[in-house]
Protein backbone atom coordinates (compact mmCIF):
# COMPACT_ATOMS: atom_id res chain seq x y z
CA UNK A 1 0.00 0.00 0.00
CA UNK A 2 3.34 2.24 0.02
CA UNK A 3 1.86 4.33 -3.51
CA UNK A 4 -2.03 4.20 -3.30
CA UNK A 5 -4.28 6.09 -0.78
CA UNK A 6 -5.16 5.24 2.50
CA UNK A 7 -8.61 5.00 3.99
CA UNK A 8 -8.71 5.29 7.59
CA UNK A 9 -11.98 3.69 9.19
CA UNK A 10 -13.16 3.96 13.13
CA UNK A 11 -15.52 2.16 14.62
CA UNK A 12 -16.89 2.86 18.07
CA UNK A 13 -18.18 -0.19 20.55
CA UNK A 14 -18.91 -0.94 24.11
CA UNK A 15 -16.25 -3.22 25.88
CA UNK A 16 -19.47 -5.78 26.40
CA UNK A 17 -20.10 -5.99 22.66
CA UNK A 18 -20.43 -9.81 21.57
CA UNK A 19 -20.14 -11.68 18.28
CA UNK A 20 -21.34 -15.32 18.53
CA UNK A 21 -20.49 -15.65 22.07
CA UNK A 22 -16.83 -13.72 21.68
CA UNK A 23 -16.26 -10.28 22.55
CA UNK A 24 -17.06 -7.91 19.39
CA UNK A 25 -14.01 -5.90 18.79
CA UNK A 26 -11.67 -8.94 19.03
CA UNK A 27 -13.89 -10.79 16.00
CA UNK A 28 -13.85 -7.60 14.18
CA UNK A 29 -9.91 -7.54 14.89
CA UNK A 30 -9.88 -11.69 13.52
CA UNK A 31 -11.56 -10.59 10.90
CA UNK A 32 -9.67 -7.84 9.99
CA UNK A 33 -6.68 -10.04 9.66
CA UNK A 34 -8.29 -12.58 7.90
CA UNK A 35 -8.99 -10.43 5.13
CA UNK A 36 -5.32 -9.12 5.44
CA UNK A 37 -6.23 -5.59 5.87
CA UNK A 38 -3.29 -3.17 5.73
CA UNK A 39 -3.41 -2.28 9.47
CA UNK A 40 -5.88 -2.17 12.40
CA UNK A 41 -5.60 -1.26 16.23
CA UNK A 42 -8.32 -1.43 19.02
CA UNK A 43 -7.99 1.35 22.03
CA UNK A 44 -10.09 0.80 25.31
CA UNK A 45 -11.16 4.15 26.49
CA UNK A 46 -10.66 5.59 30.21
CA UNK A 47 -13.76 7.63 29.30
CA UNK A 48 -16.68 8.28 26.52
CA UNK A 49 -20.08 7.66 25.97
CA UNK A 50 -22.04 6.15 22.91
CA UNK A 51 -24.92 7.77 21.30
CA UNK A 52 -26.93 9.31 23.83
CA UNK A 53 -25.75 7.62 26.89
CA UNK A 54 -24.14 9.08 30.00
CA UNK A 55 -20.44 9.47 30.61
CA UNK A 56 -18.88 6.43 31.31
CA UNK A 57 -15.12 6.70 32.90
CA UNK A 58 -13.26 3.83 34.20
CA UNK A 59 -13.53 5.03 37.78
CA UNK A 60 -16.85 4.46 38.28
CA UNK A 61 -18.41 1.39 39.84
CA UNK A 62 -20.85 1.02 37.77
CA UNK A 63 -19.29 1.22 34.82
CA UNK A 64 -18.65 -2.58 33.96
CA UNK A 65 -18.62 -3.33 30.61
CA UNK A 66 -19.92 -0.58 29.78
CA UNK A 67 -17.17 1.75 28.35
CA UNK A 68 -16.17 2.32 24.83
CA UNK A 69 -13.59 0.57 22.54
CA UNK A 70 -12.57 2.07 19.19
CA UNK A 71 -11.62 0.08 16.67
CA UNK A 72 -9.27 2.34 13.59
CA UNK A 73 -8.30 0.03 10.73
CA UNK A 74 -6.78 1.71 7.29
CA UNK A 75 -6.44 0.33 3.88
CA UNK A 76 -7.12 1.17 0.16
CA UNK A 77 -10.58 2.21 -0.62
CA UNK A 78 -11.27 -1.24 -2.61
CA UNK A 79 -10.21 -2.95 0.44
CA UNK A 80 -12.08 -1.05 2.88
CA UNK A 81 -15.16 -1.26 0.51
CA UNK A 82 -15.01 -4.82 0.11
CA UNK A 83 -14.69 -5.69 4.17
CA UNK A 84 -17.52 -3.09 5.10
CA UNK A 85 -20.87 -5.16 4.70
CA UNK A 86 -19.37 -7.99 6.80
CA UNK A 87 -18.21 -5.02 9.44
CA UNK A 88 -21.80 -3.85 9.18
CA UNK A 89 -23.79 -6.75 9.77
CA UNK A 90 -21.40 -7.90 13.53
CA UNK A 91 -21.77 -4.13 14.49
CA UNK A 92 -26.04 -3.71 13.58
CA UNK A 93 -26.61 -7.26 14.61
CA UNK A 94 -24.99 -6.75 18.29
CA UNK A 95 -25.94 -3.61 18.63
CA UNK A 96 -29.69 -3.16 17.09
CA UNK A 97 -30.32 0.51 16.88
CA UNK A 98 -28.14 3.33 17.74
CA UNK A 99 -30.35 5.12 19.99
Amino acid sequence: MPNAMAVLVTIYLNESDKWQGRALHMAILNYLHDENVFAACTFHAVAGFLGRQRVKTSHLVDAGGKLPIVIVFVDTDEHVNRVLPKLKEMVVLEQGNLD
